[in-house]
């Protein structure tokens, strides 16, 4: 077999990506970012010919990339593009085997959801107070703790209606992913938040719109979106003093991390989340495992 230059292997590789498999340009160029790193490696130990790489020189720079520091994900990124570069080779006869074949990924771990302590919480949930009594404040307010008593997801939040909300019974039926509902707790803070919204804020702000069943509106009489909660729930934890982005998301892993941390057990934590494999729920141990640890490094006088 002809012998292919290793710089026009890559070349050829990244155009096939672009022309043909029409990858976003900003994709091409992260795969050529990781492939030109592993072509000076290659290159500087005299590898200037694709056919001559070896799985004991990828392996080599692949570890060269762990003690430089890069990130088990980073290097796992790097790995897929020389897969692909090299399949690409095999596909079109061009190298005789694939070195790349046996290369095992690099471990990249559990990825924690970032949790608010409770003190952070309680400063974003008074954060609305900055204006009491306006129809926004109140709807405000009763949003964030909503979400924080039940842990909706935001699509599930905005999406509650009228006949959604029993504050006799003291839950509201959320429907999830696939359309499936489930009935999930409130809580007394949030009920009595909820009940001045709709006593208070709610008339005002419906009564361009009499008819809608939205829960929470906009000034417009329209229900809340998605785009303008996450602005609005940014924008408290910013007047909360808590530097860190916050997201909806962020409030619902803090209510299932603290439910655990509390002593709830996993499947009614994951009834209340609508998870539908408990498997997705366990992560919350592993956040109060993680916040254990770091409370008794914290604070243990011989830690």
């Amino acid at each position: 077999m002809a012998s292919l230059d290793l710089d026009a292997a890559c070349d050829r590789f990244l155009e096939q990506l672009l022309v043909e498999r029409q990858l976003s340009g900003n994709t091409v160029e992260a795969y050529g970012r990781d492939l030109c790193r592993m072509r000076s490696f290659l290159i500087a130990r005299g590898r200037t010919d694709a056919g001559d790489v070896t799985t004991a020189d990828l392996t080599d720079y692949l570890l060269d990339l762990a003690e430089a520091g890069l990130k088990p994900r980073s290097r796992a990124r790097a790995l897929v593009a020389i897969r692909g570069l090299f399949r690409y080779l095999g596909g079109e006869r061009l190298v005789d085997a694939d070195p790349s074949e046996s290369l095992l990924a690099p471990r990249t771990g559990t990825r924690l959801p970032s949790v608010l302590g409770i003190d952070e919480v309680d400063r974003l949930l008074a954060a609305p107070a900055a204006a009491p009594g306006s129809p926004r404040s109140v709807r405000d307010s009763a949003m964030l703790a909503a979400l924080y008593a039940t842990g909706l997801r935001v699509s599930e939040l905005v999406g509650l209606r009228l006949p959604d909300l029993n504050l006799k019974g003291g839950f509201v039926r959320a429907t999830g992913k696939g359309r499936k509902t489930r009935l999930v707790p409130l809580g007394d803070v949030a009920a009595a938040r909820l009940i001045a919204y709709l006593e208070g804020a709610r008339p005002r702000l419906v009564a361009r719109r009499p008819a809608e069943m939205g829960l929470f509106l906009t000034e417009r009489a329209r229900p809340m979106t998605r785009q303008g909660f996450w602005k609005l729930i940014r924008r408290y934890a910013r007047a909360a003093g808590i530097r860190r982005d916050v997201s909806p998301h962020v409030l619902r892993h803090s209510f299932a991390t603290h439910l655990v941390e509390r002593g709830a057990d996993l499947r009614s934590v994951q009834a209340m989340l609508g998870h539908a494999d408990i498997a997705t729920t366990q992560i919350y141990t592993h956040v109060s495992r993680a916040r254990l640890l770091e409370l008794y490094r914290k604070h243990h006088p011989r830690a």
